[in-house]
């Protein structure tokens, strides 16, 4: 079975050129030192010509090289996956590939740094199991007030604590800001069992994650896509229509599955980040879920949780990234962001331990 179609075959744009020119089969193989046959079996589609070739031709024609070597690869690969089952699967990870390649370029330099303080970490592993338990606790804390105030909770660091570690209520507080805290610490363990069991991220699995973060909170769409139109306040972007959520969600995890073997996991953790809070498959929660899901794919290479700070400066940058990539398409500025907050992640979890 076809699966797609070149809408013009090389050789029938060397065929047009070559009339155009008014030359016969004759006079090109003359002029290029070549057997006519060959240049009649490159016209009928029989034949590639190599790339040496098409530059020849191109001269002839007196036609752009580029276009010519364009409409010659994709005429190549798609004799390689054409009548392919898995063909489609394999040029859309080709895409992946390609568009990371480019993209990922946005600092070297940041990502090597980055993995020159990942090896200093893993050269003191394993670590005492106390001091590891110590310092989830802490993480679990920090992480679940800034991740919730970035939302609107009003909670300090101290009174989050008290609300997570000894069950106290605090008074002038809301109920919601109680069950923020509580569900976020424990979706925090969520992940964490996630990733020593070496469970499969899948869609099941993020709406167990949702399910957690909403729990108590909105019992209807808790753990579910919305089927709603929604608008986020003070942004551009404008998140998808419900009746589109299923194919974008399956997209989301292809891409997963397809880059979580072989993209840079800071690139990767920032992609699924960001993908998944652009598609805003739920009602409520997607930011959280989002950077739980970005943590997630840090933790399961080895990386320390990587705190988005929630002080104002930080907050802005962090969402005028996000805005950059969802409206203007350019994803190197959030690259930037997440990696520069990776990076201040290893340094502070690196003087803990050392």
């Amino acid at each position: 079975m076809t699966i797609f179609v070149i809408m013009e075959k090389l050789g029938d744009k060397l065929k047009e050129l070559r009339r155009q020119k008014k030359m016969t089969l004759k006079d090109v193989g003359e002029v290029l030192g070549i057997d006519s046959t060959l240049i009649n079996r490159f016209e009928k589609n029989e034949r590639i010509p190599s790339k040496e070739q098409i530059i020849k031709l191109s001269k002839v024609y007196k036609v752009s090289s580029k276009s010519l070597e364009i409409m010659r690869l994709s005429q190549k690969i798609y004799e390689i996956i054409d009548g392919e089952e898995f063909g489609m699967q394999a040029l859309k990870l080709c895409e992946d590939i390609s568009e990371y390649k480019v993209k990922s370029n946005f600092s070297d330099s940041l990502l090597d740094e980055i993995i020159v303080l990942k090896k200093e970490l893993d050269g003191l592993r394993p670590l005492p199991i106390e001091q590891l338990k110590n310092l989830q606790e802490f993480y679990k804390i920090e992480y679940t007030y800034n991740s919730n105030k970035i939302e609107g909770n009003t909670l300090t660091l101290k009174e989050t604590a008290l609300v997570v570690e000894k069950g106290i209520t605090i008074n002038g507080k809301s109920m919601q800001e109680h069950l923020e805290a509580i569900n976020h610490a424990e979706a925090i363990d969520f992940i964490a069992d996630f990733v020593t069991n070496k469970t499969d991220f899948n869609a099941y699995y993020l709406k167990q994650l949702h399910a957690l973060i909403l729990r108590g909170i909105n019992k209807e769409y808790a753990g579910k896509y919305r089927n709603v139109n929604v608008r986020i306040s003070g942004a551009e972007h404008t998140p998808p229509e419900p009746f589109m959520l299923d194919k974008l969600m399956e997209d989301y995890f292809i891409f997963y599955e397809n880059n979580k073997n072989t993209m840079n996991p800071v690139i990767l953790a920032a992609e699924m980040h960001e993908r998944l809070v652009t598609i805003h498959p739920f009602i409520d929660g997607n930011g959280r879920t989002s950077r739980l899901i970005m943590n997630l794919i840090l933790m399961q290479n080895g990386y320390p949780i990587a705190i988005i700070n929630a002080e104002k400066n930080n907050r802005l940058e962090y969402y005028n990234t996000l805005e950059i990539a969802q409206v203007k398409f350019n994803k190197k500025p959030f690259y930037s962001f997440v990696a520069k907050t990776v990076k201040q992640s290893l340094v502070d979890f690196l003087k803990i331990v050392k």
